[in-house]
């Protein structure tokens, strides 16, 4: 489950720097940004027709040096890092950050079968989902005649 927070127009010039700061993830707190300099990835999951589908934002980055996909247990790890320079005759740039995001896998969950692929920026997990059975069925009851 995510939150998207709007920034309002004509708000103190504070407070969109706060919205950013709480979107990042506060440090230390469960579930949120709580290692120095590792920043969350954005994502949208959903269950639906025999799988689990998560869908994470890391525009910029190269799949196939960039990207670590694991599954321990029933949690999906996506780590990602980023790397970009830029030189000039009289200027040089970079950026550069790691990227992690955790997320349970529902009941079911084929980790074996999982795949991935990169698009246009946005990397999608599936992983197949075997339906649970269910623990009821219907008992007919037989008369006893004595």
């Amino acid at each position: 489950m995510s939150a998207k927070l709007e920034r309002r127009q004509g708000w103190p010039p504070l407070l969109p720097e706060l919205f950013d700061w709480i979107e990042a993830g506060i440090p230390a707190v469960p579930g949120m940004r709580n290692v120095p300099g590792l920043h969350g990835i954005r994502i949208e999951q959903k269950l639906a027709e025999g799988a689990y589908v998560v869908k994470a934002e890391l525009p910029g980055i190269d799949p196939d040096q960039d990207v670590e996909i694991s599954i321990d247990g029933d949690v999906l790890v996506i780590r990602a890092e980023r790397t970009e320079k830029a030189e000039g005759r009289h200027h040089s740039e970079f950026r550069y950050g790691a990227f992690a995001r955790s997320v349970r896998l529902p009941a079911g969950a084929r980790a074996d079968e999982t795949t991935a692929d990169y698009k246009d920026g946005v990397l999608t997990v599936n992983v197949p989902v075997t339906e649970p059975k269910t623990g009821a069925r219907t008992i007919k009851v037989q008369r006893a005649d004595a």
